[in-house]
C-alpha cells in the first residue's frame, strides 16, 4: 500500500484536435499596429487554420485548458488552452504535461544528472522532486499557449 500524499497541483482538461471543428479563421495580410492605428487600408482577408498553424503531429497532439495559478510566470494562466506534443522528446527547461503518481500536473521540467523535479512558475507553489519510488510519466510538451482573455 503506498503512503504517497497527493500533490498541490492544477487540474486539466484534454481535448483532441478531432474535439475542435477544423475550420478557417479570416486573416488579415496586413499586420496590425499596436500603437496609433493607421488609416484602414486594404485589408485583404484570407483564412488560416489553427490546426494547421499550431499542429505539427495530428495523431499525437492534444489540447488541455488550464486551471490554477502554478505556472502564471510561464504565462500559463487559469483558462488558457494549451497545445501538446506527446511525440517530442523531454527535455531541460521544456514546460511538460506529466502525469505523477496518479494525478496531471503541467510544470517546467529540471532534469540533471540523478534528479528530475517539476517546477512550477509562481513562488506560492514549492517545486516538486521526483523520488526514486514516484510513478513519472512525462505525458507531452506544451508547444503553444491560446490565452482566455
Amino acid at each position: 500500500m503506498s503512503s504517497k500524499k497527493p500533490i498541490n497541483t492544477d487540474s486539466i482538461t484534454f481535448f483532441t484536435p478531432e474535439d475542435v471543428k477544423n475550420i478557417g479563421i479570416p486573416i488579415s495580410n496586413n499586420s496590425v499596429s499596436a500603437g496609433f492605428p493607421s488609416p484602414a487600408e486594404d485589408f485583404k482577408e484570407k483564412r488560416i487554420s489553427l490546426d494547421n498553424t499550431l499542429i505539427k503531429n495530428k495523431e499525437a497532439t492534444f489540447y488541455a485548458r488550464v486551471s490554477g495559478k502554478s505556472m502564471i510566470g510561464a504565462g500559463l494562466d487559469d483558462g488558457d488552452l494549451l497545445v501538446i506534443d506527446r511525440s517530442l522528446d523531454a527535455e531541460n527547461g521544456k514546460i511538460a504535461v506529466c502525469f505523477l503518481d496518479g494525478e496531471f500536473t503541467v510544470k517546467r521540467l529540471r532534469i540533471e544528472k540523478n534528479k528530475i523535479t517539476l517546477v512550477p512558475e509562481n513562488e506560492k507553489y514549492k517545486p516538486i522532486e521526483v523520488s526514486e519510488g514516484s510513478d513519472l510519466l512525462v505525458w507531452g510538451i506544451v508547444t503553444y499557449v491560446i490565452k482566455a482573455i
